[in-house]
């Protein structure tokens, strides 16, 4: 492997995602960029496109079509993908008694199928080359419970069950796969959420957001790019034998 290594990674052009991707782009991986729109987005990676570091590939995760192309074209420009990450996810709210079938249907397709489509695309080549890393992105809302998220809940709760069970099947395969389970976020879903959380309750923004920080011990939010740096050591060959963990970067609000 003396070429780059190929990392692909999910919802990659905001919060989270494009801070994994701004990360492994500067520590020499080629990165393929995958969003629903993807490549309306550009103008994030100017200078790496340039340097024909970074393509950008349009691909809806809840949909295999979409991600077999996506990863036909991600392979006809960088190789095959060593490194996949499941960043892919959306975060809804709502009591469970309002909770609908169709609420629950869309977090599972989201932050579910999703990881199924795109892990079960990406072992095709990692199982050839015996050498693989896949990172799903789930929560602490997979580790525990919070109030008004019921259906989110579950879906991550259902991520880090896949990436368990996954983990032991391909245990001897060369390829790992584990979980990073960030706490409340600096991003624009938590700036959603927050909103979300004032207008409900008649909070102030700045009380609501203080809501969410006091589950922090540090009393802050987590910073995305920690989440970058901890996928990062995940994908490097020191972590070999970190495997079927749900590594969870919270400040201390859950602790395994």
């Amino acid at each position: 492997m003396n070429s780059p290594l190929h990392a692909l990674i999910t919802g990659a052009t905001s919060g989270i995602g494009l801070s994994l991707a701004r990360s492994f782009l500067q520590e020499g991986y080629r990165v393929s960029v995958c969003s629903r729109s993807a490549k309306t987005k550009s103008h994030l990676f100017a200078p790496q496109l340039k340097a024909n570091n970074v393509q950008l590939i349009d691909m809806d995760a809840t949909l295999r079509p979409d991600v077999e192309s996506a990863f036909k074209e991600a392979k006809a420009g960088f190789g095959s993908v060593s490194v996949l990450i499941n960043n892919a996810g959306q975060a809804l709210s709502e009591t469970f008694e309002k909770s609908t079938a169709e609420l629950l249907t869309n977090l599972m397709s989201t932050n579910l199928m999703s990881v199924f489509n795109c892990s079960q695309v990406a072992l095709m080549d990692m199982k050839s080359n015996h050498f693989g890393r896949i990172i799903n992105i789930a929560s602490t809302a997979g580790l525990i419970g919070y109030a008004y998220t019921s259906a989110y809940c579950a879906s991550k709760h259902a991520v880090i069950g896949l990436s368990k069970s996954l983990a032991l099947e391909l245990a001897k395969s060369g390829i790992t796969v584990n979980c990073i389970c960030p706490g409340f976020t600096d991003t624009p879903l938590a700036e959603h959420a927050i909103k979300n959380i004032a207008t409900k309750t008649q909070m102030s923004l700045e009380d609501a957001k203080k809501s969410l920080t006091k589950l922090n011990p540090m009393g802050r939010m987590i910073n995305p790019e920690e989440i970058a740096h901890t996928a990062l050591w995940l994908a490097s060959k020191g972590a070999a034998s970190i495997n079927g963990q749900a590594v969870c970067v919270s400040g201390g609000e859950v602790m395994n």
